[in-house]
């Protein structure tokens, strides 16, 4: 990785999608201590090191609480079970996300109502959130999909009208801003997943949900240690959610090196958009002027996806896709009878492609990517 190697004097590179390996090796050190620290305080489950992770994270997101849970999902079943909703309510889901924010929904009591993607950032449509609302609506999941924050001023104008609770997954969006605020505490809560590929990512699950409602915090907290704050005295049924301490310490080493990690995808980011903006065959993403866009993925559309895919495979190139089927057209979502719909999310889940983004990658490597792209484009024109 990174480093060609000679080949019947050319020179192959292999750029990878993702390299966690590549991030522990440049913070070994660091890791290796934090992991034995946590063995020699036997401090595995809350503990000082959980306690100590929520609130640098707390203070990174500029929330007021932070409660650490098991994992992304959890975090946002928790929220909805706080937020004391009425059972079957409906809860308004944009289409082009991971199942987790729809299934959460479900799995929580209520009913999944999908509204469209904006087809220039893919987060939630405004004009087909407002479409969705109706008496039995309750609240929305506003997701900051790929790394780029939705509008919330106006999906929060639109929950205020309604009477709605907003709900942030922020996943992908760790250190994202919008128009300068850190998301997450900007509605009533947000809930982020540190699972291992992410901009902050664990070494195994791991999620948290942060708010700046006392209330919220005090019940998701209780909700994900079964139903207490002190031991053994259980005010109510709860589960078991907690972020232990092995997780919450790596977390807290690679916290520190987040925004530089952020700025390198940034840097990635902007040298795609400036050296690709003349390929008439691909779609770049767009980015908000009031937007701090952290580039979890960076998502091209093109009609050739497939034959893309191919080719950048064949050339040394991993890509991904986020997500080859919308949320509606899956078969777990038949029930909700929305796969026909005229979403942007249900046409585009075919041209989708995800290319390299990470602090990982080198400048020739991301030279490559572009030079094969151009290639490609060239050769299909002829």
């Amino acid at each position: 990785h990174g480093k060609p190697c000679e080949k019947n004097k050319r020179y192959i590179i292999m750029v990878k999608f993702l390299d966690l390996k590549d991030q522990y090796i440049n913070i070994k050190d660091e890791i290796d201590d934090a992991i034995k620290n946590v063995i020699n305080d036997s401090a595995f489950i809350g503990g000082k090191y959980a306690h100590k992770f929520e609130e640098e994270f707390a203070e990174y997101q500029h929330a007021k609480h932070c409660v650490g849970v098991a994992n992304g999902t959890d975090g946002l079943e928790i929220v909805l079970e706080a937020l004391n909703l009425p059972k079957s309510s409906e809860i308004i889901v944009p289409s082009n996300s991971f199942i987790s924010t729809a299934e959460a929904v479900t799995r929580a009591g209520h009913k999944v109502v999908f509204c469209d993607c904006n087809k220039d950032n893919y987060t939630i449509s405004i004009s087909s959130l407002k479409s969705k609302i109706t008496n039995k609506s309750k609240a929305i999941m506003a997701v900051h999909l790929y790394g780029h924050p939705c509008d919330m001023d106006q999906v929060l104008a639109i929950a205020k009208e309604n009477n709605l609770k907003d709900i942030e997954d922020c996943a992908q969006a760790h250190g994202a801003k919008y128009k300068g605020k850190k998301i997450g505490a900007i509605a009533d809560a947000g809930v982020f997943s540190f699972y291992p590929g992410k901009n902050l990512g664990a070494y195994g699950d791991a999620g948290a949900i942060v708010t700046n409602n006392d209330q919220i915090a005090k019940k998701t907290r209780m909700i994900a240690n079964h139903g207490r704050i002190e031991k053994y005295n259980h005010e109510f049924e709860g589960r078991n959610s907690r972020l232990d301490g092995f997780q919450a310490a790596i977390l807290s080493v690679k916290l520190k090196y987040l925004d530089k990690w952020i700025n390198s995808r940034i840097d990635v980011a902007n040298y795609y958009l400036e050296n690709l903006k003349d390929i008439n065959d691909i779609i770049l993403p767009k980015k908000e002027d009031w937007a701090k866009q952290v580039y979890h993925l960076f998502v091209i559309r093109t009609q050739k996806r497939e034959e893309l895919k191919k080719y950048l495979n064949e050339n040394n190139i991993q890509t991904g896709i986020h997500y080859p089927i919308a949320l509606p057209k899956l078969k777990a979502y038949k029930y909700v009878n929305q796969a026909s719909e005229d979403f942007f999310a249900n046409r585009s889940d075919a041209e989708l492609l995800s290319l390299p983004i990470g602090e990982h990658l080198q400048k020739n490597e991301t030279a490559y990517v572009v030079s094969t792209l151009k290639r490609y484009i060239k050769d299909l024109n002829e």
